[in-house]
């Protein structure tokens, strides 16, 4: 079967949270993290790390931490109401597939964790530069939703099981120099892939100074 066009892919990939126990052939995988490490990074220094977890005891282990961090977030959204773009019920929906990730994420046949690894910085810059180190993470996390997309795999990016960062280190056997910045479940999709729907790129841009807004050429 023919790989879908780049643009095809952007437009249709969506988070997928319900996924099948299906194994994931390791071949398959690689080439997703080959595609990852094609990203960007600060500096080009590269220091991006990855695990792939298929253990069944480890992903338990994954499990039950996310769960704790889901606990959480859930009773967050219980008292939001869906964005102004978005149904309440298919916001509903959305909740509903993410407490069945967490209930399930076990199950799943590929646990991706990307992961940093902490490079020395200038102190005066150190503060200033904390909030921006996902620079050199998530353009490869993106680079792994597309190809799974492209390669018919079902993903979602979530930062839940971060909340409990120490614990999955110490069931990762993560040093102490390297963090988790996202997990990404990846498996055959129970769903469907998009399209996806977004607010107007019109509603959401400016040019040249906030409130200047971007209309959309004729």
């Amino acid at each position: 079967m023919a790989e879908p066009g780049v643009f095809e892919v952007m437009y249709t990939t969506r988070s997928l949270r319900r996924l099948k126990p299906d194994p994931v052939p390791d071949e398959v995988i690689y080439r997703i993290l080959d595609a990852a490490i094609r990203a960007p990074s600060g500096g080009n220094t590269q220091h991006w790390r990855f695990l792939v977890v298929k253990d069944p005891q480890i992903k338990q282990q994954v499990q039950q931490i996310y769960q704790k961090g889901w606990s959480e977030v859930q009773a967050m959204y219980r008292t939001r109401t869906a964005p102004a773009h978005m149904a309440e019920e298919k916001f509903r929906r959305l909740l509903d597939a993410a407490a069945y990730l967490a209930d399930h994420l076990a199950e799943v046949p590929v646990l991706l964790f990307a992961c940093l690894q902490e490079r020395p910085l200038p102190a005066h810059l150190a503060a200033r530069l904390a909030r921006l180190a996902g620079s050199s993470i998530y353009p490869a996390v993106q680079n792994i939703l597309l190809a799974c997309r492209a390669l018919g795999l079902g993903a979602t990016l979530t930062t839940v099981s971060a909340l409990y960062e120490e614990e999955l280190k110490a069931v990762l056997g993560l040093p102490a120099d390297v963090s988790t910045y996202a997990l990404i479940p990846i498996g055959y999709p129970r769903g469907k892939f998009g399209p996806v729907q977004r607010v107007p790129v019109e509603e959401v841009t400016c040019v040249d100074r906030w409130g200047t807004p971007f209309t959309r050429p004729t």
